[in-house]
């Protein structure tokens, strides 16, 4: 897509939206960017909208899916994105948008083998919508040799750079932070995609507070375990997917046949060992801490005691919507060719202005 038409505004109104690995639901938030001298930025209307337990479903074994099956999956997930997306601008009445930009719904990242597929990104969407979309971040960074993930530090260190850190706690955990003038940034250990995974057997979608892990007993053998995945001994630039946790996590945790309060206990106590030696290890003291997991107050309580500092939860608005709010925020970077994706962060070979641009098509 061309940029010749697309000039530099100081102000954009966008819908980002985001669809996260642990199935919470398609967030959307509407904010509005401003550039000066530096980003500002103010979110106008977010919501989460939860999915249906078929969307849910489907979503999780589309990894199984042969190509023609998952082409399909394609093709619907984008129309039912649509759909969403739409009911949401006509609940609002929203208008003039510079865009909706949309991260997609991720089936499977592997990008040491090239690999990466987001559905919900095809053309089609900005048609459905009349909408201008950018979506599809991913797919040019892995294409230059990146990890093509994680994509929001740039929005860290443009929006949010009064903080030495930023840890989100999703379906993963990832940090990023200024070093040597660079920005960091790396997936720290996987968080409520494992326990979200196990409370479920409870008939639960997760742990309020974290309070069954808490009458929990940690299991020292499988923490040792865990702790010793070899994924934490690598250097960054690195990135988990769900691929990891199926194959090397979860076959680990099944094999000490737990009751659900250990295993719970013991995962947790596993994020928090993580987590706080990558706090210590790069001397980070105050942090923007947004996601799911922040809700999580056990498992927060763990990382403080470990950390041995106070973790302190940001406003609702921001822990809830920070993700769809930079993916709004990195649709803007690429609207105005601006680098969107951090070579230091994704070990891309440089830095690039990631996305693909759509506009609608003109009715016959």
């Amino acid at each position: 897509m061309t940029h010749s038409n697309l000039k530099k505004q100081t102000h954009y109104k966008v819908l980002g939206v985001m669809s996260g690995t642990s199935l919470d639901g398609i967030d959307l938030c509407v904010s509005s960017f401003e550039f000066e001298t530096s980003w500002k930025f103010q979110i106008q209307v977010a919501e989460t909208v939860e999915y249906s337990e078929k969307w849910k479903y489907r979503l999780k074994t589309a990894i199984d899916l042969n190509a023609t099956e998952l082409d399909n999956l394609n093709k619907e997930y984008t129309q039912f994105l649509a759909e969403v997306i739409q009911t949401f601008v006509n609940r609002h009445s929203l208008t003039s948008l510079d865009a909706v930009c949309s991260h997609g719904h991720t089936v499977f990242h592997e990008p040491s083998l090239g690999k990466t597929l987001q559905i919900g990104n095809l053309p089609s969407l900005a048609t459905y919508l009349n909408q201008t979309v950018v979506c599809d971040f991913r797919t040019q960074d892995v294409a230059f040799g990146g990890q093509g993930a994680p994509l929001v530090p740039i929005g860290d260190a443009l929006l949010f750079s009064d903080y030495d850190f930023c840890l989100n706690l999703g379906g993963f955990a990832n940090i990023s932070f200024e070093q040597n003038s660079e920005r960091i940034a790396f997936d720290i250990c996987p968080v409520n995609i494992v326990l979200n995974h196990y409370v479920a057997s409870l008939g639960m979608t997760y742990d309020s507070e974290g309070q069954i892990a808490a009458k929990g007993s940690v299991c020292e053998p499988l923490l040792e375990a865990l702790n010793a995945l070899e994924f934490y001994k690598q250097p960054p630039p690195k990135s988990l997917g769900l691929e990891w946790v199926q194959k090397d996590v979860f076959p680990l945790i099944d094999a000490f046949n737990l009751e659900v309060p250990n295993l719970l206990r013991t995962v947790v106590e596993h994020c928090a060992v993580q987590l706080s030696n990558t706090l210590k290890n790069n001397r980070l003291k105050k942090g923007l801490i947004t996601g799911g997991g922040v809700f999580n107050t056990f498992l927060m309580q763990r990382i403080s005691d470990l950390y041995g500092r106070d973790l302190q939860p940001e406003p609702p608005m921001i822990i809830a919507f920070k993700e769809a709010l930079i993916f709004g925020f990195l649709g803007v970077l690429k609207l105005r060719n601006e680098p969107n994706c951090l070579q230091s962060v994704t070990g891309a070979t440089h830095n690039h202005s990631s996305g693909c641009i759509y506009f609608p098509e003109k009715k016959q």
